[in-house]
């Protein structure tokens, strides 16, 4: 016989997934409603207009894939690029490469340009780039969770849209734990995910994207048989999308009033992500942004009063990661287990060349919160110490301490 489902209880601070907010775990456990229930389509449009205050855009499209945030990137990619095109993609960190692959994939004519890992792009060498390139899409990462770092993006969503290049921007680890300003920033398509700064379970991806995807995606557009007449082919002018799953042109139907059907939606992953959002909206995006902030500060001030180094360009950090160098002679894998075995705290290491060089402490979402960051900083001492190095004991919880105190004292004057 199988045992009855009893997980442990981590405090689980990688930069995803992160701990899952109560309320949300609360939500996915309402019951199903179909999927063209008058009840359940508006809350599929409820999320819509949820996910357009989260991306700061006036877009009308705004909606989940249901999927990890993978599926939002490649449902994205797959629909606007067409056997040929030039897409270039500024690469700092592993999820640059990912953005690579899948275009490749789609036989897209990838140009890339790559600078080291724990830094960034600066604007206008991305620009030049684009200007020498001159290619139809330029996909960039805007929170490198492997490396840390967040790219500035605002100057080069501006000479994309003068060049009438579009810009698809992966702000998977960044939405709802600091700004992402899809207007502002002139970001034709933005794919996000829930799993990290919203605290909602990995399963769907939101993205949003404007008028100009859509008039690429209109072109394209292929009802699938069945549901079509046979007139509805000869109206396509332009290659039809290669994927049916991730076709943005028949969520868009799925999405509108039309509600032509197109896949069984995940009812139970739309009640937590519309849940997650609402919890977003209720604490108010700057004071989400500013509580990321105070606890990504008192981390930070732990980590270097234990005598820790942080790693990367500290300009460019994301505020929601926080890499620490691996000390010399310590084997950073043995930490990750015994932080887990001794103390159920999990963090985690990175990829590719930085495999084995640092660890990453995420602070994101409902895993942002005081409790965490002193029971980490702790337990971390603790650890290290245990593992033969020589630090400055006592003095990383305390320094954490000191930050929340200030913020108390500064909350009181004001």
């Amino acid at each position: 016989m199988y045992r009855d489902l009893s997980t442990s209880l981590r405090t689980i601070m990688t930069p995803g997934p992160v701990e899952a907010e109560p309320r949300v775990l609360r939500a996915l456990s309402t019951p199903i409603l179909g999927q063209f229930d008058p009840e359940f389509t508006n809350m599929m449009n409820e999320t819509m207009e949820m996910l357009r205050k989260l991306f700061q855009t006036n877009n009308y499209w705004a909606f989940p894939i249901d999927g990890t945030s993978r599926a939002g990137i490649e449902a994205v990619l797959c629909s606007i690029i067409e056997p040929g095109d030039r897409v270039l993609v500024p690469i700092y960190g592993r999820f640059g490469h990912l953005l690579t692959e899948i275009a490749e994939r789609y036989d897209a004519e990838v140009v890339t340009m790559e600078t080291e890992w724990g830094e960034v792009f600066q604007p206008h060498d991305v620009i030049e780039e684009i200007k020498k390139v001159k290619p139809k899409i330029v996909a960039m990462v805007h929170g490198e969770t492997s490396t840390g770092r967040m790219q500035p993006l605002k100057e080069i969503g501006e000479v994309c849209r003068d060049m009438d290049v579009l810009f698809v921007v992966d702000a998977v680890a960044s939405i709802g734990g600091t700004d992402v300003k899809v207007d502002e920033w002139k970001i034709d398509a933005c794919i996000g995910g829930t799993q990290k700064c919203l605290s909602v379970p990995s399963g769907m991806a939101p993205i949003t994207f404007n008028s100009r995807i859509e008039s690429i995606l209109l072109e394209r557009k292929k009802i699938e048989r069945g549901l079509a007449d046979r007139e509805e082919d000869k109206k396509r002018r332009r290659p039809v999308i290669r994927s049916n799953y991730f076709d943005l042109s028949q969520l868009m139907d799925y999405w509108s009033p039309i509600r032509l059907n197109h896949h069984t939606e995940a009812t139970s992953m739309l009640y937590a992500l519309r849940e997650g959002l609402r919890i977003v909206l209720e604490e108010g995006l700057e004071e989400r942004f500013l509580r990321h902030q105070l606890h990504e500060k008192a981390l930070i001030k732990g980590i270097k009063a234990m005598g820790l180094e942080l790693f990367g360009n500290a300009k460019y950090k994301l505020p929601v990661v926080t890499c620490i160098t691996i000390p010399e002679g310590i084997d950073g894998e043995a930490v990750l287990s015994m932080l887990l075995e001794d103390f159920d705290i999990e963090i985690a290491s990175s990829f590719g060349p930085l495999k084995g060089k640092i660890w990453r402490i995420g602070t994101m979402g409902f895993s942002c919160r005081k409790k965490n960051i002193l029971h980490v900083l702790g337990a971390l001492e603790a650890v290290l110490i245990r593992h033969g190095l020589k630090l400055h004991a006592g003095r990383a919880v305390q320094a954490a301490l000191d930050v929340y105190d200030n913020e108390k004292c500064a909350v009181e004057t004001i």
